[in-house]
């Protein structure tokens, strides 16, 4: 019985980290995020730790549950009545945030091997790898050597090459140091982001809506451009790509 409950102890950890990478793909949480739930999660499973060795009484978790429902049903009307204040500042503070409701606060930039997220009020990049040897990973949870082997597959795609090492300089800024780039590596030049380009990818790009206005298309433009230009930490591929996809919007309305 003993040696079931420290087995059990040992196994929470391991299956609570596999269900947050799970979370994080599914939902396509940053690197911040993932933190976040990564710490409260740690600070549950410690609690249940303690529980199960009896160094912690179970009503240590089950009286703040209590008082949180107690108070919640008592309050359930007046918190009804104010839930379309909440929303309606949520939509304010939004519209005031992002230039228009509808504008969002990321971006995303889809590759051969790669649906990368920019985060408009961070500046944060992340991605789920689409194919090859770590498809459905995201970027956050490989190492620096898996990085390097990804970016060997994503040679065969000069799109995806570009964005995982825009990515990588901004995440890890000394990746470079004592090695060529794997562009340099190949021996090719630095490609240039493909003039072609659809209304829905350049929306995606700038973070915006179909119906978006000529302020919408511009605001988002200089939202991001303060962010990915490569004098503050972006890149030239991403800086272009941007500006690729407020031209063809702005040639269209």
């Amino acid at each position: 019985m003993i040696l079931l409950r420290y087995l059990l102890i040992l196994l929470i950890p391991v299956l609570g980290y596999i269900g947050l990478r799970k979370l994080a793909i599914k939902y396509s949480l940053n690197q911040r995020q993932f933190n976040l739930l990564l710490v409260l999660a740690s600070i549950l499973t410690v609690i249940v730790v303690l529980i199960l060795l009896g160094r912690l009484s179970p009503t240590f978790i089950i009286a703040p549950i209590m008082v949180a429902a107690t108070f919640l049903l008592r309050n359930l009307h007046l918190l009804i009545r104010l839930l379309p204040l909440w929303q309606m500042l949520r939509s304010r503070t939004a519209k005031s945030a992002y230039g228009s409701a509808g504008a969002s606060d990321s971006s995303s930039i889809r590759t051969r091997f790669l649906l990368m997220q920019l985060q408009h009020a961070t500046g944060d990049m992340d991605g789920e790898v689409l194919e090859g040897s770590f498809s459905g990973r995201r970027l956050s949870t490989l190492s620096m050597e898996q990085l390097l082997v990804l970016a060997q597959e994503c040679l065969q795609d000069a799109d995806s090459l570009q964005i995982l090492e825009a990515y990588m300089d901004r995440v890890h800024p000394d990746w470079r140091s004592g090695q060529a780039s794997s562009t340099e590596q190949a021996g090719t030049a630095t490609p240039t982001p493909s003039a072609e380009m659809t209304e829905t990818e350049a929306l995606e790009i700038l973070g915006l809506q179909k119906g978006a206005t000529r302020d919408d298309v511009v605001q988002a433009h200089r939202r991001l451009m303060q962010k990915m230009h490569p004098d503050r930490g972006g890149s030239d591929y991403l800086a272009r790509k941007i500006n690729l996809a407020r031209d063809f919007l702005l040639e269209r309305l």
